[in-house]
């Protein structure tokens, strides 16, 4: 359910090529550095939002989803689950198009206020992971 296949592959080819990655700063050792490098490779633009608003990949950096300018099709999720879900809540506020926590962030709750919103959301799965898959 939280994982449906026809959601992932949506989400990946469909909603839009501009992901906001919610944790997302300049450390190379942490995981949203990574699959950032990877969304870009398979040609999304990757937003960074981190309280730091660091200049990642070459992307101009943001606190928070409000403060982005543009719209974002979908929302990468990589705090812990216990602040997910505020985060789910302002993709929905800011219009996105879909929900993604990676893995290891589950919030039920949240999962459901986004479907309800009638956005996509994917939950515990990794986009880096699923992409190979789409082949």
């Amino acid at each position: 359910m939280y994982g449906d296949p026809a959601t992932i592959r949506r989400m990946l080819t469909e909603l839009g090529d501009t992901w906001a990655v919610v944790g997302l700063s300049s450390n190379q050792q942490r995981a949203a550095y990574g699959v950032a490098e990877v969304l870009k490779r398979h040609g999304k633009r990757v937003v960074p939002v981190h309280p730091k608003a660091e200049t990642v990949h070459g992307e101009k950096g943001y606190a928070s989803l409000s403060e982005i300018p543009f719209p974002v099709d979908v929302v990468d999720v990589f705090v812990n689950g216990g602040q997910a879900g505020a985060v789910a809540d302002e993709a929905v506020a800011v219009g996105a198009r879909g929900v993604w926590f990676q893995l290891g962030v589950v919030d039920e709750a949240a999962w459901h206020r986004v479907r309800d919103a009638g956005l996509d959301m994917v939950m515990d799965r990794c986009p880096a992971i699923e992409i190979p898959r789409l082949r």
